[in-house]
């Protein structure tokens, strides 16, 4: 991996599992500062990476915290992206997890499995030992009537999903995918006054590059369609902040950016992990 890991005024940690967590400012980055207008994506080196790094065996589950990509058959089967097969679930894959992961351990005190990366199907069983799982393209997802049940189970029994990486009118599959999966569920625009963007990080500014043409939303799906109870998913619309991750160590996302992807991600998992 280039580049050095660089933690700015970070601050403070959070136990894996506390019942609270701490509101944290500062910055953090991984490797080198971009120059202005360096595209935000190296698509054809981010499928070679993909294919070299095809289905990988899983970790031996030891216990800790591990984050778990969902896989998934696409609607219409594979495409080709920049001459190899595009899967859509494992976009960013496996930079961004990796990535992600070093940065959890270096700013808080969960110590998550960064040796292998967890891939599963929603209808496998061990799916139920990650508390956090990622969703990525899912305008592309249409899971089996098994794996919408198997998801429904994994939500309501404390589970926490994030869906990534889709934009305009791709809402409309997702939202259709999601009545299989919760069929009396309310879909919540999200805004910065909410718990998950100060469960760790003061999150000031909910403002993120857009992907596509409509302004980056956030939304989720809440308990009970309960807005003062838990957050059984968050959804990044017309946002792609794995792709944030996956390219902060090569230049090509700018810093303010990356950070704020982080703090999000961060976020995301020390509310999953203390609600």
């Amino acid at each position: 991996m280039r580049g050095a890991w660089v933690l700015l005024a970070a601050g403070g940690v959070v136990a894996a599992g506390a019942a609270t967590a701490a509101t944290h400012a500062g910055r953090l980055q991984l490797g080198t500062v971009p120059e202005v207008g360096v595209p935000r994506l190296d698509g054809a080196r981010g499928a070679a990476e993909r294919a070299s790094a095809a289905d990988p065996g899983n970790p031996p589950y030891d216990g800790r915290f591990a984050f778990a990509r969902i896989r998934f058959t696409p609607m219409g089967g594979s495409q080709s992206f920049f001459g190899r097969e595009d899967r859509k679930w494992d976009h960013d894959f496996p930079r961004a997890e990796r990535n992600f992961a070093r940065i959890l351990t270096e700013v808080t005190a969960v110590r998550p499995a960064i040796d292998g990366n967890v891939v599963l199907t929603l209808d496998d069983p061990d799916l139920f030992k990650y508390p956090v799982v990622y969703l990525c393209e899912p305008g592309f997802w249409a899971p089996s009537d098994e794996e919408a049940a198997a998801l429904r189970a994994y939500l309501t029994k404390g589970g926490f999903i994030i869906f990534d990486d889709f934009f305009e009118g791709h809402w409309y599959n997702f939202e259709a995918q999601m009545r299989k999966v919760l069929p009396q569920a309310r879909l919540v625009r999200l805004d910065r006054t909410h718990p998950i963007f100060d469960s760790f990080y003061r999150i000031e500014s909910l403002d993120m590059p857009s992907y596509g043409r409509m302004p980056a939303e956030f939304w989720g799906i809440f308990e009970d369609n309960d807005p003062s109870k838990r957050l059984l998913a968050v959804i990044n619309y017309n946002n792609d902040v794995g792709e944030d991750w996956e390219w902060s160590d090569a230049g090509l996302v700018p810093v303010d950016v990356s950070n704020q992807a982080y703090k999000i991600g961060v976020n995301y998992v020390v509310y999953a992990m203390t609600h």
